[in-house]
């Protein structure tokens, strides 16, 4: 079990001896931080960020938790999930959240890293599921605006038609299991429309025979995620075992504010014995880059566009340019020990996709329809779970995935994985277990490992080696690559802990200003070492310092570092974090990202390059009983160059300073 995964400052106060137990608040950033250690830039963190909130806010009811739900809290393993169902067929449902004291896989840190997340309820009678259900439910809104306060090259020159602000609103009123209503908008800086991006939807569960019903904005989550994933996706990092398997989550309310990301539409989960039965239907409008018809060719488009950003006349242009309607679904068999599945997704478009021609999109997706299915199985043995999936779509290319993770005692966890996706291999919603940012065109095996030395002191890693059969962007031959983390764990008290990682990734590219037709590849080797301290004297302060170097080498070594410096405390009931760091990288290659605190519901992962420094100051203010307030403010300043950005974001001067302040009103 990796215990430093909640920081114990939320558990201060906390004891499983008291007379009543109240779900520990949690912080999902730092959660974040701890499982990516050495960012990636191809993860997406906000979605990674929503989808462990919503773990939070809709918690597992121990009575009616099925394995995949217990599956998808990443830090349990078999062990524990095998005993959590066991204690509850052989003496019956949970009365009280003290049981889980008499589970013998798990200790005092491991109790509190569950309990935020789960819940137990219909223990006592009507007067104790009402109460725990009201305790449960969130009802509430949140405003946001942010601004950058040096004026952007896009605003001076008239290109960007809207105003430098950015709002964003969010509504939510749900109770766990039974429903959820909401809604989010967005207006990003230089977008004319208030209201430039929403998304919303009504949501019922445990409607008789119906599991799930969703109208709106959502996403699936079937299997490994070849054709339908919607669940935690942290690929690899510093938890290495269970977040490389997926869980039959089914159908979830999108609130991200990827703008492209989603279906639009109903969806429903019905019951039948053994079965469960999802349908899904989504008719919705994407932003894309269209090209005008010519005498010789109809109007087509190159690229869907997830940026969402709505700012110059030629974005506005390519705003919702393209009609996508989706249908599909699954069929999953459920025993004891053994999940049988079968997904399938049929997607149309208006418009004909052709990409640019040239040799590295030889396999790419081309017309306007697209057919993905394929079975998948998860089988539970003692304290292993072993899974797979395959797919084909309707060009001919195939995927599959398969792999287990399990306990191989108190001590040692493992997980090991085999990959192979067909360069014509094409999924649009599918998001399984890769190297790549995209489930195509990758062949590759992974093995991961978790080892408790003794109480406190743990080692993680993993190996992954990987190859892709054809050309990539900036690739322009078959080529292979390999990495591997270990990371070292310490945590002798609750007022200490700290860490070492360590990351290698090798990869092969074209050489840096070759014009040759054919090119010989060469190997990029980045690397990465980060020394992480956190200390708490008091119940009130915590101090996190952290040492981070970045190298990269190809035909040139560029290295950068930097050194960080958070306090985080606490003045009554004012919540005080702030940031001191000093990077040094010699060129962008190096760069160093840094996760920062932030504001509720939002994610900040910018990277360090240049010579400078970065501060901010974050805190947040109750100001009554159902409203609270956030004010942020960040900086950075170099010193090896007169301007900030590129393009229309370029600024002229040496610092950039962003301002944000958001409220959040709870209704109930």
């Amino acid at each position: 079990m990796n215990k430093p995964l909640l920081i114990s400052l939320f558990f201060l106060g906390f004891g499983l001896q008291a007379q009543h137990i109240n779900r520990p608040q949690i912080d999902v950033g730092d959660l974040i931080n701890r499982l990516a250690p050495i960012a990636a830039e191809e993860l997406n963190y906000e979605e990674i960020f929503e989808n462990l909130y919503t773990l939070y806010q809709n918690p597992l009811d121990l009575n009616k938790a099925e394995r995949s739900d217990l599956s998808a809290l990443f830090f349990l393993n078999e062990r524990q999930i095998n005993e959590i169902l066991e204690h509850r067929n052989r003496f019956g449902k949970y009365l009280s959240l003290y049981e889980l004291q008499s589970l013998e896989s798990f200790n005092t840190d491991d109790i509190r890293n569950l309990l935020p997340f789960v819940t137990v309820t219909e223990a006592f009678g009507d007067v104790r599921v009402k109460s725990l259900l009201k305790r449960a439910t969130e009802h509430y809104l949140v405003i946001r605006a942010d601004q950058t306060l040096e004026k952007q090259r896009g605003f001076i020159e008239g290109q960007y038609l809207g105003s430098r602000q950015r709002y964003y609103t969010r509504y939510r009123m749900s109770r766990s299991k039974d429903f959820s209503i909401g809604f989010i908008s967005e207006k990003d800086p230089g977008e004319k429309d208030f209201f430039d991006y929403t998304a919303f939807h009504v949501q019922l569960q445990n409607k008789g025979k119906f599991k799930n019903i969703v109208a709106g904005d959502y996403l699936m989550q079937s299997g490994q995620g070849l054709v339908f994933s919607a669940g935690y996706v942290a690929g690899k990092g510093g938890e290495p075992v269970y977040t490389t398997r997926r869980s039959n989550l089914g159908i979830r309310p999108y609130n991200s504010l990827i703008e492209n990301g989603g279906f639009r539409g109903l969806a429903t989960t019905y019951t039948a014995g053994k079965f469960e039965i999802t349908g899904m239907a989504s008719y919705r409008r994407k932003d894309a880059s269209v090209a005008e018809p010519t005498e010789t060719s109809d109007e087509y488009f190159s690229s869907l566009l997830s940026a969402g950003l709505h700012r110059t006349e030629r974005e506005i242009q390519n705003k919702n340019a393209l009609l996508e309607q989706s249908i599909g679904g699954n069929i999953l068999y459920k025993l004891d020990h053994i999940q049988l599945g079968f997904s399938a997704l049929n997607t149309q478009y208006d418009k004909n996709f052709v990409k640019r021609d040239l040799p590295y999109n030889a396999h790419e997706f081309s017309g306007n329809t697209n057919t993905i299915m394929g079975p998948n199985i998860s089988v539970n043995w003692n304290n292993f779970n072993f899974f797979g999936e395959a797919a084909r779509s309707s060009s001919g290319g195939y995927g599959y995935i398969f792999g287990f993770v399990g306990s191989l005692g108190k001590q040692v966890e493992w997980a090991f994985n085999h990959r192979n996706y067909q360069p014509n291999f094409h999924t649009f919603y599918g998001n399984a277990f890769s190297e790549s940012s995209r489930t195509i065109n990758e062949k590759g095996v992974y093995t991961g490992v978790k080892y408790i030395v003794k109480k406190g002191l743990e080692i993680v890693g993993y190996y992954d080696t990987f190859t892709f059969p054809w050309l990539r962007y900036r690739v322009d031959a078959p080529s292979n690559g390999h990495d591997y983390q270990v990371r070292i764990n310490y945590k002798p008290n609750k007022k200490f802990s700290s860490f070492v990682a360590y990351r290698s990734e090798t990869k092969q590219r074209n050489p840096s200003g070759s014009t040759a037709t054919i090119r010989n590849l060469m190997d990029t080797d980045r690397r990465a070492v980060i020394l992480n301290s956190d200390y708490s004297p008091t119940m009130f302060l915590k101090l996190q310092t952290r040492l981070q170097y970045n190298g990269f080498q190809t035909s040139f070594q560029s290295n950068g570092w930097a050194i960080i410096q958070d306090v985080e405390t606490r003045i009554k009931r004012i919540q005080l974090k702030t940031r001191v760091a000093y990077f040094n990288t010699d060129s962008y290659d190096s760069r160093i990202y840094a996760y920062e605190n932030d504001v509720l519901y939002a994610v900040s992962f910018p990277a360090y390059y240049g010579k400078g420094f970065r501060y901010y100051l974050l805190t947040k203010v109750p100001l009554g009983k159902n409203l609270e307030a956030w004010l942020r403010c960040a900086q950075t300043r170099v010193n090896d160059r007169e301007t900030m950005g590129s393009g229309y974001d370029l600024i002229k001067g040496n610092t950039k300073t962003d301002m944000r302040i958001q409220l959040k009103y709870k209704l109930q």
